[in-house]
């Protein structure tokens, strides 16, 4: 009886496993068919060995791509992190500029006080005046050409360093400005004063006495001179024709000695006199003197050629005394 297809089936899947391991033909034709649908071991260690390359290949390539993506990444970290800190940086620098500010708008607003009051003492000076508001008015000027400066360095953040240093520059001047107009204000409050004071030392208001000492006290408090008051007694009469009390006032300065007359008004007289009390005092303690001085707000013009004659420099004011021999000195 004839086997049936599955029979046949059946057959060969219980007898096919003994067969293979028994018989080389059944080894061989089995082999033969499966070389038809599958690779041989070589073939397949070879497909394995360049899969295997390529994953390591993959593997590398992979892994120096994940590298350079890390560095990236840590580059741009970096670059964050600076950019972070020059941002802070530049709103610490823009919160001290906004204190600079407020402590310039302060100080402009004392300043504007100051100079109303000067205005309202000086309402006789009229060129002065006008010097100094031509001067307020170019600061204004300043100003406003530095406020457009501001606006455009929101836009131009790599010229910050020269318009700070411009900024600082323009604010020292103002300063100076400012100060140098305070100095020459307070000199011509201590002229003005030594010229009323002579006036009423002259006409029996105030003291000779206390006009000598404001102006030895200008000397000495604005310019660091040190007036000494030399009182000796001529015992000979050799200055006045009979003995008495001389007195003068001598300026010792980086081993300088000058004698000085400070005086209300001089005189021709008067000139005559100082010149021989100097001399006499020369005398007295044997050392010459390096330069005779008069300080007066009222010389007339005999007393000036009498001190041309002698070699005397007078000055009408002690402000110009001390600004002349502190100069001299530097």
């Amino acid at each position: 009886m004839p086997l049936e297809r599955d029979q046949i089936r059946e057959l060969l899947i219980q007898e096919l496993p003994a067969l293979l391991e028994r018989d080389p033909e059944v080894q061989r034709l089995i082999l033969q068919l499966a070389q038809k649908y599958f690779a041989g071991r070589s073939e397949t260690d070879n497909r394995f060995d360049r899969i295997l390359e390529e994953l390591r290949q993959s593997r590398e390539e992979q892994t120096r791509l994940w590298a350079e993506q890390a560095q990236r990444w840590a580059e741009q970290a970096q670059r964050w992190e600076e950019q972070a800190q020059r941002w802070a940086e530049q709103a610490q620098r823009w919160a001290e500029q906004a204190q600079r500010w407020e402590e310039q708008d302060r100080r402009w607003e004392e300043n504007q006080r100051e100079i109303r009051e000067m205005l309202r003492r000086l309402g006789e000076m009229d060129q002065r005046h006008a010097e100094i508001d031509r001067k307020w008015e170019e600061q204004t000027r300043r100003w406003e050409e530095q406020a457009q400066r501001w606006e455009e360095q929101d836009r131009r953040w790599e010229e910050q360093s020269r318009l700070w240093a411009e900024q600082s520059q323009r604010w020292e001047e103002n300063q100076r400005e400012i100060r140098e107009l305070m100095r020459r204000h307070a000199a011509l409050d201590r002229k003005f004063d030594s010229t009323i004071g002579a006036l009423g030392a002259r006409w029996g208001l105030y003291s000779e006495q206390s006009f000598r000492d404001a102006l030895r006290g200008i000397l000495t408090g604005f310019f660091n001179l040190e007036v000494i008051n030399v009182n000796e007694f001529d015992e000979t009469g050799e200055v006045f024709g009979r003995p008495e009390q001389i007195e003068l006032d001598v300026i010792i300065k980086n081993g300088l000695l000058l004698i000085c007359e400070i005086k209300s008004s001089m005189s021709k007289a008067d000139m005559y006199l100082f010149e021989r009390k100097a001399r006499w005092s020369e005398r007295r303690h044997e050392r010459r003197a390096d330069q005779l001085i008069v300080i007066s707000p009222m010389v007339d013009v005999p007393a000036r050629k009498v001190a041309e004659r002698f070699g005397i420099v007078v000055y009408s004011f002690a402000e110009d005394a001390g600004d002349a021999l502190t100069s001299a000195e530097r």
